[in-house]
């Protein structure tokens, strides 16, 4: 197996996506630490995948007191941290940016943005005393392109861009990749949930409007995107940081 007694950090591991990167690196051997914002949606997957391969923990990632209390759970629990996924997110209200309140964009950026600088600032140390990992922060096809009425969210997913750029020039000295898993429409909560905003907003049908300029013509599924987490989190993408990975049926090319 490709992560045979690795351990791994998921932020957001309650989502679509996050539940299926548990499955898929505990398919591969690894031992899982889930965090999300609370337990009603990981604590089944522990209970179904066995405690002694997965553990989970409540937490906001905005919260440096709580990201640091989760690598340090992480860590007591497994006794290391070999790959860290930065996935929580939130999408944030649709709206133009002229009708937009200020507090959305503070929302956004907190959980999106403030939250993976905090999970980097708490893991870096630990892979560094390890003798290296590999780091995959979520990022979107939202962060490669504009588009209207997601303002916040886009200028959220291009950041942490810039942060895994920097990341990855400051921690390859260490043996730490870095790298953006940057996914299109996927079938998830969040997905639906930009679907109804942009519905009520009363613009165009998103689906239609992905589909049509999607090369492969659908969305993405959560199991998809998890196949690529895991290709970054083990040795088959040994001389791979800095990058951005595309898994958008297309969509930016």
């Amino acid at each position: 197996m490709k992560l045979d007694n690795k351990v791994v950090l998921i932020t957001g591991a309650g989502g679509g996506i996050g539940q299926a990167a548990v499955r898929k690196f505990v398919a591969e051997g690894a031992k899982v630490m889930l965090a999300d914002l609370g337990t009603g949606e990981t604590q089944p997957l522990v209970d179904e995948l066995g405690a002694d391969l997965c553990a989970c923990i409540a937490v906001d990632v905005s919260q440096d007191d709580q990201v640091k209390n989760m690598v340090n759970a992480c860590v007591e629990r497994f006794g290391a941290i070999d790959v860290f996924v930065a996935n929580a997110g939130v999408e944030g209200e649709i709206g133009d940016i002229a009708s937009t309140d200020v507090s959305n964009l503070d929302k956004v950026l907190a959980v999106n943005v403030r939250g993976v600088w905090l999970g980097l600032h708490y893991v870096i140390p630990v892979m560094r005393d390890n003798g290296g990992g590999s780091i995959i922060i979520t990022s979107s096809g939202a962060g490669v392109k504009g588009s209207p009425n997601t303002a916040c969210y886009n200028a959220s997913k291009h950041a942490v861009i810039g942060l895994m750029r920097c990341a990855a020039l400051e921690c390859g000295p260490h043996n730490i990749r870095v790298n953006t898993v940057n996914p299109g429409a996927v079938e998830t909560r969040m997905i639906t949930s930009i679907e109804e905003g942009f519905a009520e907003a009363g613009a165009p049908d998103f689906r239609a409007m992905v589909e049509a300029v999607t090369p492969l013509g659908r969305y993405g599924q959560p199991e998809e995107i998890a196949k690529m987490m895991v290709f970054l989190g083990s040795d088959d993408s040994s001389y791979c940081t800095g990058s951005v990975y595309m898994v958008d049926g297309g969509n930016a090319a």
